[in-house]
């Protein structure tokens, strides 16, 4: 995972299309506004564009006047694609029109290109995905594996990172994709503070499935709410699956799926998952020495954390705190 930083405000252009849904839109919008510095000052600025640039229909009773064209992807950092009801009609069979290519061709090579639900198909489309791992909504699955076989699809998890190239599963996966975005430039305290803002989940891991099975437990039916809740504030202690089975008096074997069908993952993944979590809150917080770190989080031993940050996050304890933990704050003049 690579972090990017540039001299200038990170920009982002939102590349729209006839039948844009103005969710997957105005969540690009909203959620990169709200991520801010220590001064409060913007990180990033958002410009929406299409080919041509002029009206563009959206799902909803209105239509979006969108002043800037292809030209504005020339000076991306950052290119999204949300989808459009168009991507649902099987008549264009993959293949892009002559202004969306032609556009797609003005991304600078250092930029990334991230789509949200659909928007993979354009991305497909374009010949970026090819070799690589990617999501999209799971609706649609049958038909983008159709159409791409030399994409590797996963049609069950929420967002897939290929490093410059980034899909997500759907509407509310874009909001995750956004925050991950957000969390890989600038850490994890500032995208905790957009979600904060936003009051959307903090964190889901891009691995998540799309469907959670029991996402609120049924009436009478127990859930692991409990256990989850008592983890959270004993990561740095031994945990086991029996130790949270017993937070609900249930079996393991029972525990481990209710578990999975809440949560979307098994309770060892998203255990450790909440383990670099409280990493790299620590990491960007506070000046502890990277081996309390790592007990503080319930890794035990620096090795066994930098194997775990390194494997989530691609990079090294050390680094990662040389990149996000915040100087001391410049002296009043």
């Amino acid at each position: 995972m690579t972090a990017f930083h540039h001299p200038r405000r990170h920009r982002i252009a939102v590349l729209v299309r006839h039948g844009v849904l103005p969710m997957e839109l105005g969540l690009v919008h909203q959620l990169f506004a709200l991520a801010t510095d220590r001064d409060g000052s913007p990180l990033y600025e958002v410009l929406t564009c299409a080919a041509p640039p002029g009206p563009v229909r959206t799902t909803a009773d209105f239509t979006l006047h969108v002043e800037h064209g292809p030209d504005a992807l020339a000076e991306a950092d950052t290119v999204f694609v949300p989808a459009s009801d168009e991507d649902y009609d099987p008549t264009p069979e993959g293949v892009l029109t002559e202004p969306m290519a032609a556009a797609l061709a003005r991304v600078p090579a250092h930029a990334r290109i991230a789509s949200i639900c659909t928007g993979a198909f354009v991305l497909a489309g374009a010949g970026l995905l090819d070799g690589k791992r990617a999501t999209t909504h799971w609706n649609a699955a049958a038909r983008f594996e159709r159409l791409f076989p030399s994409v590797a699809l996963d049609p069950d998890v929420l967002y897939v990172d290929e490093g410059t190239v980034l899909t997500s599963a759907g509407e509310a996966s874009g909001i995750d994709l956004c925050l991950h975005l957000i969390r890989t430039d600038h850490g994890a305290a500032v995208a905790n503070d957009v979600a904060r803002r936003a009051v959307v989940p903090a964190h889901r891991d891009g691995g998540q499935a799309q469907f959670i099975r029991q996402a609120v437990p049924e009436p009478q039916r127990s859930s692991t709410a409990r256990a989850r809740a008592w983890a959270l504030e004993h990561l740095d202690e031994e945990l086991t699956l029996r130790a949270l089975a017993a937070r609900e008096s249930m079996s393991v074997r029972t525990f481990t799926r209710r578990f999975r069908d809440e949560m979307g993952l098994s309770p060892l993944r998203w255990l450790t998952r909440q383990r670099v979590e409280r990493a790299r809150q620590l990491l960007e917080e506070t000046d502890l020495p990277i081996d309390q770190v790592a007990v503080d989080a319930g890794f035990g031993t620096a090795a066994s954390m930098r194997q775990h940050l390194r494997a989530v996050l691609g990079t090294s304890p050390s680094a990662y705190r040389s990149t996000f933990h915040p100087g001391p704050p410049a002296a009043a003049s």
